[in-house]
């Protein structure tokens, strides 16, 4: 599973490629005002910090207006992946833009039928939202599974990308699925390395160590 972290926070960005855990980022309206930054400019830096795609969304509605942001958006950097919603305007945008050899990122998807036709207008990634479905009573896992099965079916290409990740189980429950990314806010990524039971035995390991009174070096 390759992990995408969703936010505009560049500082967040670098500690976790300098760990060397991500594969890409994810950003959206609501994360570009919440760091207080001009979109161009931050997502700049962003796309020079990761090697891989960074998405970033179009706020138009229409095809039109789409396919001009998408332009704009396009010239940030070669990495750039241009998020589009689940919309007709948005598929339509989609197939015009894949077929031009870009990457996009069909968002706000909540079935399999609307995965099932951003597969067939060429999307790259398809972002169902874990989440926002689970607030309202329904397994946004089965959504997942839902959406494996299709594409398995008629081999299609674009990659499941798991987005609306609330807990570490997400991602487990993502992976075990089958989805091919996670992009996941940066606490949870950092909270995928904690267990009680490691944390213990390296306490116990180091009090032996300290018994010893050796050095290593």
């Amino acid at each position: 599973m390759k992990f995408f972290v969703d936010t505009a926070d560049v500082n967040d960005i670098r500690e976790l490629n300098d760990l060397g855990l991500l594969d890409g980022v994810t950003t959206n309206p609501s994360l570009i005002m919440k760091s207080g930054r001009d979109i161009q400019e931050v997502t700049k830096e962003i796309c020079s910090m990761v090697e891989g795609p960074v998405s970033a969304e179009v706020t138009a509605t229409d095809f039109s207006g789409m396919m001009k942001e998408a332009d704009i958006l396009s010239k940030i950097a070669d990495n750039i992946c241009i998020k589009v919603p689940l919309t007709l305007d948005g598929l339509k945008a989609c197939k015009e833009i894949t077929g031009s050899g870009r990457l996009v990122n069909v968002t706000l998807c909540f079935s399999a039928n609307q995965a099932l036709l951003a597969a067939k207008a060429g999307a790259t990634f398809i972002s169902p939202f874990i989440g926002r479905l689970d607030d309202l009573g329904i397994d946004g896992m089965e959504l997942i599974a839902e959406i494996r099965t299709i594409y398995e079916n008629y081999d299609f290409s674009t990659e499941i990308l798991a987005a609306s990740i609330r807990t570490v189980n997400h991602v487990k429950q993502a992976a075990l699925i089958g989805a091919d990314v996670a992009t996941v806010p940066p606490a949870t990524l950092k909270a995928l390395v904690k267990h009680p039971l490691t944390d213990k035995g390296l306490e116990a390991f180091l009090a032996d160590w300290a018994k010893t009174g050796q050095k290593i070096g």
